[in-house]
Order: C-alpha cells, then sequence, then structure tokens
C-alpha cells in the first residue's frame, strides 16, 4: 500500500475502521492483513480462520458495521473525522513507520502536519525555568514555521503547546479526541482543536489507561523531524518517546541542566548518549537544517504480499517461534534470525498469535508471549 497517495471511498473507510476496531488487531498487523489480502473486506473474513491457526479456543470478536459507523457519527459531531494512513493528509512522517496507525482521528488544521515538525517534551512536574524555555522555545520554533508537537500532559508539554498556539501546534492525545487529561488542560486542548491539530488513535470516549501513554508517544516521535527533551527524570516517558525517536530514525536534542537536579539527569544522560546539545531554538533550526529528508519517494511501489505458505511449513515456523519466545520482549529480526524462517512464515506465524491473543507486540519492533490466557469469549 503505498501512503499519502489516495483518498478512502466511505465503504474502505468504515471497513478499515472495522479491522483496527476488531479484537487483538494492532497497526502492524493490520498492515500486514491489507498487504497480504488486499482489502480490509478480506481481511475481515479471514480473520477467525487465522486466530483458530493461532490457537485461540474461542471465536475472535470482529466490531461491527454499527459499531464502526456509530464511531463515525460521535466523530462527525466533535467536528473531528478518521484520516486514513494512506490519505494525503495524514502526517506525512507518522505514515513511513512499521506500527503507524491505520486512522487517525484528527480535530482541526491537518495541513499542519505537512510542515516541518518539532516535538518537545519533557518533565510533568517541570521547573519554572524549564517551564519559561520550552514555551520560548517553542514560539521561536513556530514564528520560523515549524509546527511544535507534543503530548499535552503536565508541564513541558503545556508550556509547548501554548507557545506554538498562535503559530501552530500538534497534540496527540493517549484517550479519546473528546477526553480530557489532564483535566486541567480542558481550555488548551479545545484552543487546540480550534487553532492546532488534534490527533487520537483511540475511539472518542476513551478513557486513557497507562498502557496507551506510549503507543501516544510513538506519535509524538513518528510525526517529527526531531525531538527536543527540555526536562525529564532518568526513568520518564519523555526518555520513552526519545527511545522511540532513535529507533524511528529521528534527531534526538536535549537541554543540558544541573546536575544537582533530578528533573536534569534524563536529558544530560542522553547527550552523554549522542543526543545534540541545544540551548535555544537557533539551536535546534541549525541541527534541522543540516539533516537530510526523510520524506518518501514519490511513486514507490509496495512489496507484493508474500505467497502463502503451505501448512507443513507453518506447523514448523510455530513451533520454533513458540519456543523461543517468552514474557521478554525480542526484535522481531532477531527471532527471524535465530529461528531461521523466511519471511512469509514468520509474518504469518506472528499474525496468527496475535490474534489468538498469543503475542503482544511492543513499540520498536519487538514482540513478546503473554503470560495471561487469551480471553475466552
Amino acid at each position: 500500500m503505498q501512503r499519502g497517495t489516495r483518498a478512502l471511498t466511505s465503504a474502505e473507510r468504515l471497513d478499515w475502521l472495522r479491522l483496527i476496531r476488531s479484537e487483538n488487531v494492532g497497526p502492524i498487523t493490520f498492515h500486514e492483513l491489507l498487504r497480504r489480502f488486499g482489502s480490509a473486506a478480506a481481511a475481515l473474513e479471514a480473520l477467525p480462520e487465522l486466530a483458530r491457526r493461532g490457537g485461540r479456543r474461542a471465536g475472535i470478536r470482529i466490531a461491527t458495521r454499527a459499531e464502526a459507523e456509530r464511531e463515525l457519527a460521535a466523530l462527525a459531531r466533535l467536528g473531528a473525522r478518521l484520516i486514513g494512513v494512506c490519505e494525503p493528509d495524514y502526517p506525512p512522517l507518522l505514515a513511513q513507520i512499521d506500527d503507524a496507525p491505520p486512522l487517525l482521528g484528527a480535530q482541526g488544521h491537518s495541513a499542519l502536519a505537512a510542515r516541518p515538525v518539532v516535538a518537545m517534551v519533557g518533565a510533568r512536574n517541570a521547573s519554572a525555568a524549564g517551564v519559561r524555555l520550552a514555551r520560548e522555545m517553542a514560539a521561536r520554533l513556530g514564528a520560523a514555521g515549524i509546527a511544535v508537537a507534543s503530548g499535552l500532559a503536565r508541564g513541558i508539554d503545556t508550556a509547548a503547546h501554548r507557545g506554538a498556539l498562535a503559530t501552530g501546534t500538534i497534540a496527540a492525545v493517549a484517550g479519546g479526541i473528546d477526553v480530557f487529561y489532564p483535566p486541567e488542560n480542558r481550555d488548551l486542548q479545545q484552543a487546540i482543536a480550534e487553532q492546532g491539530l488534534l490527533l487520537a488513535e483511540l475511539p472518542p470516549g476513551t478513557e486513557p489507561l497507562a498502557r496507551h501513554f506510549p503507543r501516544r508517544n510513538r506519535l509524538v516521535s513518528g510525526m517529527a523531524r526531531a525531538v527536543v527533551v527540555v526536562e525529564a527524570a532518568l526513568k520518564s516517558g519523555s526518555l520513552i518517546t526519545a527511545r522511540l525517536a532513535a529507533e524511528q530514525g529521528r534527531e534526538v536534542m536535549a537541554v543540558p541542566g544541573s546536575p544537582l537536579d533530578p528533573r536534569a539527569r534524563g536529558g544530560n544522560d542522553l547527550i552523554r548518549t549522542g543526543a545534540a546539545l541545544v540551548e535555544s531554538a537557533e539551536d535546534v533550526l541549525a541541527l534541522l537544517a543540516g539533516l537530510p529528508d526523510l520524506a518518501e519517494p514519490p511513486g514507490r511501489d509496495p512489496a507484493p504480499p508474500p505467497q502463502p505458505p503451505g501448512e507443513a511449513e507453518l506447523a514448523d515456523g510455530r513451533a520454533r517461534i513458540l519456543a523461543a519466545l517468552s514474557p521478554v520482549p525480542v526484535e522481531v529480526d532477531e527471532l527471524a534470525r535465530q529461528c531461521a524462517l523466511s519471511p512469509g512464515v514468520l509474518q504469518t506465524v506472528l499474525i496468527e498469535l496475535e490474534l489468538a491473543g498469543r503475542l503482544e507486540r511492543q513499540p520498536g519492533g519487538r514482540v513478546a508471549i503473554r503470560t495471561e490466557e487469551p480471553p475466552r469469549t
């Protein structure tokens, strides 16, 4: 599927929404199913058999047409819409990551995502100096034509959004597009929906849970050419965003701070391990000017779907993969090397196991076996 080149039909949008909202279908599996079966409608028909082959002992829940129609209607009432990864107004750099959301809820000005984007993240309990620096840096980047992205969290995220609100800011939220989190940012979130761009991967009404925030973080880094960390503790969500940015091929920048302040230790450690040191918007702009363009070449043909492997080959592949997997995440490339399987067998077995509820995919191309029993619905 070539991304960013065509509009979905109404029927396709409904089928895409049903597929991504079906049980155990994540973004990577969605893209692989679409490549393999040619359409979301055909993939929906294949789900029960794939899940059964992966070891599912009960039926898999497939989102109904009525459920998808209700979600589309809820978005329309909010003045929002769903943008498909193949459509021209989908954030172009985000479309390139392996686990790009097939559909994004969007409210506001989608043209902002076509600008050069810099993400700014940092501590929720930010210092007064850090808040001021983030706000002023974001304002100067905005004045230079940069769209500033962040995750609407307290502290540095909030300061970055406020600094760039007049020039164009993009917020990715962890819950539904209509859920205000944190509650004190309600007015800011509404202002971004009107003046900037608000993006959500999950359905309207979804309350953000702990597991949703790393997914949100990959959106923030994925849509940006660079990520700037202003303040961050050594173990913080901001460092997760920085790690995801590096894995996605984005530039990581960090503002140095006093070693006496725990909120500076994460940024200082990033600099120690290779992140670019920045102290101003001018530093960020100078580094951006020297970075290669990440835009996909136009007209690139998508990879052809693999030939379906035989059942004997799949049975052998399942045994090897299940023996190699554990609750500790492992990169898919490493799994492929250890199991010595063809890409077709590897991807087919991973899809089957995920649909069966036995495999968990994590950001950064990692997979792990689920320790709990899959739900029996």
